[in-house]
């Protein structure tokens, strides 16, 4: 849990010294609490975008505009038709704000943008996905504020600390594979009562002398919030009594998990008598994962005793590194030495077949014995004997990796910081075209009106699909170049040509 909260404080701690350097730190001398505005003001030349009227260029009207172009003015509804087409172009490039020569109705601020998107839902569907290389400051602007190098720095280890904690996330969910286990010791309390038979007794119960078993148990040391039932470490339980007092038939008591099983705190058995009794409990543990016990010729060459099945294999696969059995030519297969011929009854075997092999060799693990004598001494009332045995329980730290990983806390706040982020770094580069507009048009006023021009020139033709050049070709001088002697040669030969077609299709219609 604290891991989890180092985690999430430092990473919320530098998504917020990133956003409170870009709002504070980028132009020096800003009072102590200002921020950068989110939107400038209006810059650029004045009229509609793209100058002028997108539909007729300015001193033309609609017939010489169609008459230069050399072809037949449209009809009043693909008129409109193209000017909603027109329309529709402008609004896409609004939102997508190119980057070059911007027009007054270009320049809204991000949260004009975040309305329309709210507004439009095809519009929120495409917008781009943030993305790491967006929060970086363009050269350009870092070598005119020298002191965003200390943003950069900042960029730069909230990398490397959500590399870090990518990296520990995926070692957490490697190790939570993996069966994580404590040693702890469970403490059983083994303890019985005895009733003696009551003369005045009225029901047949208190006239006859019975004893009471219980067998209780809890875990040492338990830092746990939630106390584990005693039944949830065994998977069986057997009390043995003796055979001579109780018959063949009457002297087991046994106790098996099944899935339906309720867990309980202890066990309670009850029996007449008024004699000390030898009792034999037999306690199998419950194992998470499996364990089995070892064939003893398996057991002494490999030097274990009870383990999992995946232990018992990968102590197989190192004894056969270190003895070399592995066969040089052939990977798959194995050559047994002298203890492994006894234990597998082969010379040489494959290593698909050992796991089929192993099944024969691996034997239920040996239940706890306990050996007790019931007592109905009266003398000796509440007598209590104490055993500790040794258990397998769940690490407490698996369940804070997993809550680690499962923990939403502070995202939602780091989110927030990185979309302020990106917005404060979007403003910035908006500044900054502004900016380069304003110097640009003070260097040279007329010479950039001139390439603002014919920039929105470019992009009028590419918009409304114009053929040639109609500003040049409405003056006279485009008529008296070399080319146009030429031209004049070829329309009138090819209206020739067209005549001549024209005359031979009615002849042959007459002579028919």
């Amino acid at each position: 849990m604290a891991s989890e909260e180092t985690a999430g404080g430092a990473r919320k701690a530098t998504k917020s010294k990133l956003f409170e350097f870009l709002v504070h730190g980028v132009r020096p001398g800003m009072p102590s609490g200002a921020r950068m505005p989110h939107q400038g003001a209006p810059m650029g030349p004045p009229g509609p975008p793209y100058g002028g009227n997108s539909t007729v260029r300015p001193g033309l009207t609609n017939t010489a505009m169609e008459a230069n172009r050399k072809r037949p003015a449209p009809s009043q509804q693909q008129m409109q038709q193209q000017q909603q087409q027109q329309q529709q172009a402008v609004q896409n490039r609004n939102r997508k704000k190119p980057v070059g020569f911007p027009g007054a109705s270009e320049m809204p601020g991000r949260q004009m943008d975040m309305r329309e998107a709210q507004s439009d839902p095809t519009l929120g569907s495409n917008t781009k996905r943030r993305k790491m290389a967006d929060k970086i400051l363009p050269q350009r602007i870092r070598e005119l504020v020298p002191e965003s190098q200390a943003y950069m720095d900042l960029l730069a280890f909230e990398r490397k600390l959500d590399q870090t904690i990518m990296r520990k996330r995926v070692d957490i969910q490697e190790a939570l594979k993996r069966p994580m286990k404590q040693k702890r010791k469970l403490r059983i309390y083994i303890s019985n009562t005895f009733n003696p038979a009551k003369a005045d007794a009225e029901d047949s119960d208190g006239s006859i002398a019975s004893w009471e078993l219980r067998v209780e148990g809890k875990l040492l040391d338990d830092p746990g919030k939630v106390k584990r039932k005693f039944s949830s470490f065994f998977k069986s339980l057997v009390i043995e009594l003796d055979k001579d007092l109780y018959g063949p038939d009457n002297h087991l008591v046994e106790w098996h998990r099944t899935p339906s099983t309720q867990e309980t705190d202890g066990f309670q058995v009850k029996r007449p008598g008024d004699v000390n009794v030898r009792c034999t409990l037999l306690l199998m543990l419950d194992y998470q994962p499996p364990q089995f016990k070892l064939d003893p010729r398996l057991a002494r060459l490999l030097g274990i005793h009870t383990q999992t099945r995946s232990c018992i294999i990968q102590a197989l696969w190192q004894y056969i590194k270190t003895n070399k059995l592995q066969d040089s030519h052939d990977k798959e297969y194995i050559n047994c030495d002298k203890y492994f011929q006894q234990i597998f009854d082969c010379p040489r075997l494959k290593f698909s077949e050992i796991p089929q092999r192993l099944t024969n060799l691996l034997l239920p693990p040996d239940p706890i014995v306990i050996n007790h004598i019931i007592s109905v001494d009266p003398n000796d009332q509440k007598k209590t004997a104490c055993y500790d045995i040794d258990v397998e329980v769940e690490d407490p730290l698996k369940a804070q990796m997993s809550n680690f990983l499962l923990s939403t806390a502070n995202q939602q706040e780091i989110a927030s910081l990185d979309n302020k982020i990106h917005e404060t770094i979007e403003s910035i580069n908006q500044l900054k075209i502004q900016r380069d507009f304003m110097l640009s048009f003070s260097r040279d006023p007329k010479g950039y009106i001139q390439d603002w021009l014919k920039s929105q020139s470019r992009d009028l033709k590419l918009m409304t699909d114009v053929v040639g050049n109609p500003e040049e070709e409405r003056r006279a001088e485009f008529y008296h170049q070399p080319w146009s002697q030429e031209a004049v040669s070829r329309y009138f030969y090819c209206k020739i040509q067209q005549r001549r077609q024209e005359l031979e299709q009615t002849l042959a219609m007459r002579n028919t």
